[in-house]
C-alpha cells in the first residue's frame, strides 16, 4: 500500500549538491553516501516511546539522507520506520533497501518469499522496493533467481546479497563476479578491512554497488577512543569534528563504496554522521595514518572480542529473543 503524502507535510531536505553523492554503477542514479540502518535501534515494542526515532529519521532526511536499510528480521524495524516515514510524508521519496531470508518448504518453493515480500511492502507502505537483498546469502541460489524475477516484473529495482561474516566474503565475491547482482552489502570499517582485499575490487571491476555496514562496529569503535581528542591531522586535513566522521570518512574514501550504513537512536548522532558527507576525504597516505593512529590505542585490535553495543540496552523483540548477534 502506498500513501500519497502532501508536500506540506514533507520535511525540506538539504540540496544534494552539498553532500557526497555516489552513483549506482551503470545506472546514472546517484545516492547520498550515508544510509540509515535499523538493526536494534528501531526495534521498539508497541507502546514504547519512539519520538526520538522520529527525530532521527527527520534529521536524517532534512540533512539530505535518502537510503533506509531495513529487514523483517529486525523485530519491529519495518513497522516503526514505515509508520514514521508515512507520518513525515517521505515514504515514496525514500530509497528503501530491504532483505529476504527464506528457504521455502521444498526446492523451488516461492511461496514464503512471496508472502515475505507482501508483508514487507505493507509494513513499509510501499508498492515496490528500490533494493531487495538476500540476507546473509540464505538460500542464495534460489533467492537471487526470485529477486531477479521480481526485478523483471517491476516489484523491485535492484537485486543484492549481504553478509557480515568474513569467511563468507569469498561467496560474496563469487556472486559479484557472476554478474547476477546489482548490489553487495558487506561489513567494512576502519577496524575490519577484509573487504578491501577482494570484495571491493571485484565490485569495482564488475560495476556492482556496495553498501558498507558495521561501519562503526556496533559502537565498539567509539568505546576504544573514548574521550580522546581527534588527531590534529583529522581536523586540519579532513575537517572532522567527531570520531564518527573520522571512522566514516575512512570507509567513504574507498571509491568502490556507494553508501556507508549507520544505525543510531540518538538524533544528535545522525547529525554527526551526516557531517562525514562534507569536506575532504583521505587519500591513500592519510588512510594509512588513520589506521596507524588507531592501532596504537589499547583495545583496538581486540574489538571483535567485545559484544555489540557495549554498555547499551535495547527493549525490542530481537533483544528479548536473544538474537541480537545473529541478524546483521
Amino acid at each position: 500500500m502506498t500513501v500519497d503524502p502532501t508536500s506540506e507535510h514533507r520535511p525540506a531536505a538539504t540540496p544534494a549538491g552539498d553532500l557526497l553523492m555516489r552513483e549506482i554503477p551503470g545506472t546514472g542514479e546517484r545516492l547520498p553516501a550515508l544510509g540509515l540502518g535499523m538493526f536494534m535501534t528501531f526495534d521498539v515494542l508497541p507502546g514504547a516511546p519512539r519520538a526520538h526515532l522520529r527525530e532521527v529519521v527527520e534529521r536524517y532526511w532534512t540533512g539530505g539522507g535518502r537510503v533506509f536499510d531495513v529487514s523483517p528480521l529486525y523485530g519491529n524495524s519495518e513497522h516503526v520506520p514505515g509508520d514514521i516515514m508515512t507520518d513525515l510524508g517521505i515514504t515514496d521519496q525514500a530509497f528503501i533497501a530491504n532483505k529476504l531470508w527464506t528457504t521455502g518448504d521444498f526446492l523451488s518453493d516461492r511461496r514464503d518469499a512471496e508472502r515475505a515480500l507482501e508483508r514487507s511492502l505493507n509494513n513499509l507502505w510501499r508498492e515496490r522496493f528500490d533494493l531487495m537483498q538476500v540476507h546473509r546469502l540464505t538460500n542464495a541460489e534460489m533467492n537471487v533467481a526470485i529477486l531477479r524475477s521480481w526485478k523483471e516484473a517491476g516489484r523491485i529495482r535492484y537485486v543484492g546479497v549481504t553478509h557480515h561474516v568474513t569467511h563468507y566474503f569469498p561467496a560474496l565475491e563469487a556472486w559479484i563476479r557472476t554478474g547476477n547482482v546489482d548490489v553487495v552489502q558487506v561489513r567494512y570499517s576502519i577496524f575490519r578491512r577484509d573487504a578491501e582485499r577482494r570484495v571491493l575490487p571485484a565490485a569495482a571491476d564488475h560495476s556492482t554497488a556496495v553498501l558498507a555496514h558495521m561501519t562503526l562496529e556496533k559502537d565498539r569503535l567509539h568505546r576504544v577512543v573514548g574521550n580522546r581528542p581527534l588527531p590534529r591531522f583529522a581536523i586540519r586535513d579532513l575537517g572532522c569534528d567527531t570520531w564518527a566522521q573520522y571512522f566514516l570518512k575512512y570507509v567513504l574514501s574507498h571509491p568502490a563504496v556507494t553508501c556507508a550504513v549507520v544505525a543510531t537512536r540518538d538524533p544528535d548522532h545522525i547529525d554527526d554522521d551526516l557531517g562525514a558527507l562534507t569536506g575532504p576525504l583521505p587519500d591513500a597516505e592519510t588512510r594509512r595514518a588513520m589506521v596507524e593512529h588507531l592501532e596504537r590505542l589499547r583495545g583496538f585490535s581486540a574489538i571483535d572480542s567485545v559484544g555489540w553495543y557495549p554498555d547499551k540496552t535495547f527493549d525490542g523483540r530481537v533483544q528479548l529473543s536473544g538474537g541480537e548477534h545473529l541478524f546483521a
